[in-house]
């Protein structure tokens, strides 16, 4: 179960420059595909007159959604090294943008993997990476007498309380890391019937 992964926390850049080609590298936390794709569009309009914007992104905690694009260049030779930056540091749920301006000489298939990988590799490095976990959100209801026997499950499990309403019948929903969910529902449970 896959209950944790890691990206990056802010926006970061990176330069780099071969054969008086210039790429500059912009990484983005995402969380989605339609956000990724709104960041490569802002790009394509910022830097029009740019000679390539190439990208690729990494979405879920799975991995599974993922896409490069070349944006002209040879196949392969773009989107695919950024898209191996981000998987060489197990990152997901980022997009990674190189825009390059044409210096007047071609670096050739080799030339061009290295400049977008190393251009990939500066924009990730530059950027805090950090871990976050995948939850899950328990809702319950229980009556008002319960709720020091919840408030201590809810407390020992480090849960985090999305919403409460008191009453007679109190409502709650939790939320908890993926992994923890079912130790979650037995403790609360067993707390809402003690006897």
């Amino acid at each position: 179960m896959i209950d944790e992964y890691r990206t990056i926390k802010n926006d970061s850049q990176g330069t780099y420059s071969e054969l008086r080609s210039k790429f500059l590298a912009f990484a983005h936390p995402v969380s989605s595909v339609e956000e990724a794709m709104q960041w490569v569009d802002q790009y394509q309009k910022q830097y029009y007159d740019a000679r390539h914007v190439c990208w690729a992104y990494m979405i879920g905690a799975d991995k599974l959604t993922y896409r490069s694009n070349d944006n002209g260049e040879p196949s392969g030779t773009a989107g695919k090294p950024i898209l191996g930056q981000i998987n060489s540091n197990d990152l997901t749920n980022i997009l990674v943008v190189v825009v390059r301006y044409f210096g007047g000489v071609k670096l050739g298939t080799s030339g061009l993997i290295v400049a977008y990988r190393t251009a990939a590799a500066e924009a990730i490095a530059q950027a805090d990476i950090v871990t976050c976990t995948v939850d899950e959100e328990y809702s319950f209801s229980f009556e008002y007498p319960l709720m020091n026997a919840v408030m201590k499950v809810v407390r020992d499990m480090d849960a985090r309380i999305v919403s409460q309403t008191y009453d007679n019948q109190c409502q709650m929903i939790l939320s908890i890391r993926k992994g923890k969910m079912e130790e979650l529902k037995r403790k609360i449970t067993q707390a809402l019937s003690p006897f």
